[in-house]
C-alpha cells in the first residue's frame, strides 16, 4: 500500500472507531494519535536505512509533542488508531498487525535486556484497554480484546477476551456476529462462596445476639412470677 493511502487509512480507521470524530480533517489537525503514526512512519523509514540517531531524534519530537513513546524499530500495520493517547509506550521490537486499536495508558514493553525480540507481536483487529501492559515477546492472536488495567505476560489466542492482573482468558467470541462463550472463572467463584458463607454467618450471629437479648427479659420475668 502507497504511503498516501496508508495515511487515508489510519484517518478513516479514528472515523470509524471514534464517534467524536466529525471530519478527517479533525483527525488530521487535533488527534495525538494520527501524530504520532506519522512521525513513526518517518521514524521507521529513518531506522530501517541506519539513520538510528535521526530516527530516535524524530521518535523523541513525537513524544514530547503527543505524549506517545513508538520506538522507530517497532512494525505497524494498517488502520492503526490510538485513542487520546497520552502515555502509550510501544518497544522496539513490537510488531502490530492491521486494524488495531489502543487507549491511552497502553504499555507494549520487553523484560529481557538483550538484542532479540522482547516485545509484544500483536495480531490483527486487537483492542487494547486503557491501562493495560503487555509485557515481553508474547503473541497475541487476531480479534483478541484486552480489558483495562490487565497485566498480559502469556500467549493469547485467537478470539479472546483477557482481563485481570495477571490477564487471564475469560471469554472467547465469534467476530462474524459478536457472540460471546464465557468461561469459568475459578477465582471469581471462589469470591462467590466466601461472600455467601460471610452472609451466612452475619446471619447467625445476628440470630444469636436476639437470642442473647430475650434471654434477660424472660428470666426477669420467671423471677417475678415467683
Amino acid at each position: 500500500m502507497s504511503a498516501l493511502r496508508s495515511i487515508r487509512r489510519d484517518i478513516q480507521a479514528a472515523q470509524e472507531r471514534d464517534p467524536a470524530a466529525t471530519s478527517a480533517l479533525e483527525v488530521i489537525l487535533a488527534y495525538p494519535g494520527f501524530h504520532a503514526r506519522q512521525l513513526h512512519r518517518l521514524a521507521h523509514f529513518l531506522y530501517e536505512r541506519r539513520q538510528r540517531v535521526l530516527a530516535r531524534v524524530v521518535s523523541h519530537v513525537g513524544r514530547a509533542f503527543t505524549g506517545i513513546e513508538i520506538h522507530p524499530g517497532a512494525e505497524i500495520g494498517e488502520g492503526f488508531f490510538i485513542d487520546h493517547g497520552m502515555g502509550v509506550v510501544i518497544g522496539e521490537t513490537t510488531q502490530i498487525g492491521d486494524n488495531c486499536h489502543l487507549y491511552q495508558g497502553v504499555t507494549l514493553g520487553g523484560t529481557s535486556t538483550k538484542r532479540a525480540k522482547r516485545h509484544p507481536t500483536l495480531g490483527d483487529n486487537v483492542v487494547v484497554g486503557a491501562g493495560a501492559n503487555l509485557i515481553g515477546a508474547i503473541n497475541v492472536g487476531n480479534n483478541v480484546r484486552i480489558g483495562a488495567g490487565s497485566v498480559v505476560v502469556s500467549n493469547v489466542p485467537d478470539n479472546a477476551t483477557v482481563v485481570g492482573v495477571p490477564g487471564h482468558v475469560v471469554a472467547y467470541h465469534d467476530p462474524g456476529d459478536d457472540t460471546i462463550l464465557k468461561l469459568p472463572d475459578p477465582e471469581w467463584d471462589v469470591i462467590q462462596r466466601l461472600e455467601r458463607q460471610i452472609r451466612k454467618l452475619e446471619k447467625r450471629i445476628a440470630d444469636l445476639e436476639k437470642e442473647l437479648k430475650r434471654e434477660p427479659a424472660v428470666s426477669q420475668h420467671q423471677e417475678d412470677a415467683s
